[in-house]
């Protein structure tokens, strides 16, 4: 749990004190009138901290307008009473915080905490759902915590809130309304149709949909329950919600037909002890990059009712649950330019130049932008505040311009006339642009790509070599690897006998590379190492592939009708390059593929040719963890290459449709996902007996 901070802007006197409580103010009324906020989440933290800490030591000096205790900053407004305050939460930001946190937790009930309840803190919008004999009757958000503003207008737009339960109960269910990374997406993109700037987050957007009234279009959103209470008119179901441990209550809501975080990679979980929660804390922080929704921490709560009773509730948050944070993965920056970068398949991609800014531990100076017609639907310009996103290793983008800071300033982007690489015609007939040379407008980055371990594997062939061969002219594309002779490479700096002799010699062995290394080298667009190895399985030889069409390339499992046009056409292009490697005798079969039966004959559920009798076929298999015994030596596309040799699919993720998880030393949470989902566990070991016949011979 590295990068944890609990940072906060440090105030010297009562004049930079008032003007934090004045901004802290004005971001939060922002933010719950409209959804949009002159400050990113970690700013307003840092901000409210730093007040925080100013009046603990100057109490004489605290105004009525500090956020400090207060739910939502103070700021949020709403005219239905709810029928038990709808409270925030106080948060921690370190293990040893959080161990503090619950050492006191205890002291206070006199006793230890047995069972805890560990689950994702959702970035979206609290909101109180109330249900008269199981139809939906109020949507209320939390508003200042006593009262909130009603938004029931906005439920039939809410994916998992169900007008009628499955029992006719009266309960109130609370949770959190927010958009998935897909409905985000969607509502910027009829946002931006309808003539509306994109929202700047998920979040922003949900606060702003939750709230709108009489659009002319809809966007869907999400919710996710976390707890539930009775109402007056709740019956026998009062005393059972009364008495059930925290856990238990989302479960029986669940059974009611609402949606709730069971089902997601960061499932509610109980845990015994201090040290499982904080393990549990660690699995979570590690999937937040993959999971389709955001989540700014976790939450913690003791799980059973009396605990719950004893600890009792502040005026502000409860006193038995926290939220750990973890570290902001969006902040706003300014956007400084735009530079125009061609890649190795002659792609011209836009790449945002930024202010720096301190994101989850690490300076960001650039994102991704996608391509020109995402710069136009987003309406970016040079100067516009930007929110900047940035999750474990996933490249920095950017979300959307903030455009209520626009002081009119702001210029817009540029787009190349021609190719910045090597000045040709740039073909903007599709979403991505790309220099008409294609391939040959970036000879260097593509000989490399083909070159590299995932692919041929050669050896002392790095970008230093590729650079010198070509500028000798003795390489134009990387068939031409295999027509270079001894005599030519000894004229070269730093070339010498040995050095020649090993090039040459591993330049030889990528010649036996297997179909799936060799599509993989030809770089087509669309295709990667996974897709490589489908489409090499399934039909065995070079000439089957480049002689299919595109109804028959849809039969490779995650291949569609858009793509398969594409792979076409991309080998079309590629033929004189595929043919040089032909005549140079590079191999173009795949080891153990049979080719697939004629069109019409394959046998119903059939994904690949060739797998029928392999210890693997039918099976989805995951690998996770370091490899040991035989498999040691075996980078993880390597074992994947292993998985599909021996009939199966290599997958990255376990879910339901996981046959068998190969599990490694330090296996972490797709062990225990599997674990939960009954999943099939194989160790190193036990997986290289299953496949003894296809391991490489030097395993």
């Amino acid at each position: 749990m590295e990068g944890m901070t609990n940072s906060a802007v440090v105030l010297a006197d009562h004049a930079s004190y008032a003007a934090a409580v004045e901004e802290a103010a004005q971001a939060a009324a922002a933010y719950y009138a409209t959804g949009e906020s002159t400050l990113d989440d970690d700013s307003y933290d840092r901000l409210a901290r730093g007040i925080a800490a100013y009046e603990r030591e100057h109490p004489q000096e605290v105004l009525p307008a500090s956020p400090t205790g207060k739910v939502a900053g103070g700021a949020a407004v709403g005219d239905v009473p709810h029928t038990v305050p709808m409270l925030s939460l106080d948060n921690v930001f370190s293990a040893e915080q959080f161990a503090t946190w619950t050492a006191s937790l205890e002291r206070r009930i006199g006793r230890p905490v047995t069972a805890w309840s560990v689950e994702p803190k959702l970035d979206g919008l609290a909101v109180a759902a109330r249900y008269h004999e199981g139809r939906l009757e109020r949507l209320i958000t939390r508003g200042d915590g006593t009262a909130g503003e009603d938004v029931s207008h906005a439920s039939g737009t809410v994916v998992g809130l169900p007008a009628r339960l499955a029992e006719p109960v009266t309960i109130e269910i609370r949770g959190e309304i927010l958009m998935t990374t897909e409905q985000f997406e969607q509502a910027n993109t009829v946002r931006t149709e309808h003539g509306g700037a994109p929202f700047a987050n998920a979040r922003n957007g949900a606060a702003g949909t939750l709230r709108a009234k009489d659009r002319a279009y809809t966007v869907e959103m999400t919710f996710f329950a976390y707890g539930a209470l009775p109402l007056p008119e709740s019956g026998a179901l009062a005393a059972e919600l009364t008495e059930l441990p925290h856990s238990q209550v989302l479960a029986r809501v669940a059974k009611l037909g609402v949606h709730t975080a069971a089902d997601t990679e960061v499932a509610p979980r109980t845990a015994a002890t201090v040290e499982e929660v904080q393990a549990r804390i660690e699995e979570v922080a590690a999937l937040r990059a993959a999971l389709p929704f955001g989540i700014d921490g976790i939450v913690i709560k003791a799980d059973l009712a009396a605990d719950q009773r004893d600890a009792g509730s502040g005026s502000r948050a409860p006193r038995w649950a926290i939220a750990y944070k973890l570290p902001a993965v969006e902040k706003v920056t300014r956007l400084l330019g735009v530079e125009w970068n061609v890649g190795r398949t002659g792609i011209i991609a836009p790449r945002a130049v930024l202010e720096p800014v301190e994101i989850d531990g690490s300076t960001v100076s650039y994102a991704t932008l996608h391509n020109p017609a995402d710069i136009t639907r987003r309406d970016l310009r040079v100067g516009d505040h930007v929110m900047v996103y940035k999750a474990g290793d996933i490249i920095p983008r950017i979300e959307a311009p903030v455009a209520h800071l626009r002081t009119g300033d702001e210029q817009p982007i540029a787009f190349p006339e021609a190719c910045p690489q090597c000045g040709s015609e740039i073909d903007s007939s599709e979403q991505r642009w790309r220099c008409v040379r294609g391939r040959d407008c970036r000879i260097v980055a593509s000989v490399s790509y083909a070159a590299g371990r995932d692919q041929l594997d050669i050896e002392g062939l790095g970008t230093t070599r590729v650079v010198q061969l070509v500028d000798a002219g003795l390489v134009t594309d990387f068939a031409d690897l295999f027509m270079l002779e001894r005599e030519q490479l000894l004229t070269l700096d730093r070339m010498g006998e040995t050095s020649t002799d090993n090039l040459l010699a591993a330049i030889d062995t990528a010649r036996s590379q297997p179909l799936s290394r060799v599509f993989c080298a030809l770089g087509v667009r669309g295709t990667g190492r996974s897709m490589s190895r489908r489409i090499a399985r399934y039909f065995a030889e070079m000439d089957r592939i480049r002689a299919a069409g595109e109804e028959e390339l849809q039969r490779v499992d995650g291949i569609g009708k858009e793509k398969a046009a594409g792979v076409v056409a991309e080998l079309a292009e590629l033929a004189p390059l595929i043919d040089k490697l032909v005549a140079a005798g590079v191999n173009m079969t795949e080891p153990g593929a049979t080719p697939p039966p004629p069109p019409g004959e394959e046998a119903e559920g059939e994904t690949a040719a060739g797998t029928e009798g392999a210890p693997l076929a039918g099976m989805t298999v995951v690998v996770t963890g370091a490899m040991t015994g035989a498999l040691e030596k075996l980078s993880r596309n390597q074992m994947n290459e292993l998985v599909e040799r021996a009939g199966g699919k290599s997958s990255s993720s376990v879910s339901k449709r996981t046959t068998l998880l190969v599990a490694g030393e330090k296996a972490g949470s797709k062990r225990t996902k599997a674990e939960e989902l009954g999943v099939r566990i194989a160790t190193p070991e036990e997986f290289a007996e299953m496949v003894g016949d296809f391991l490489p011979v030097d395993a």
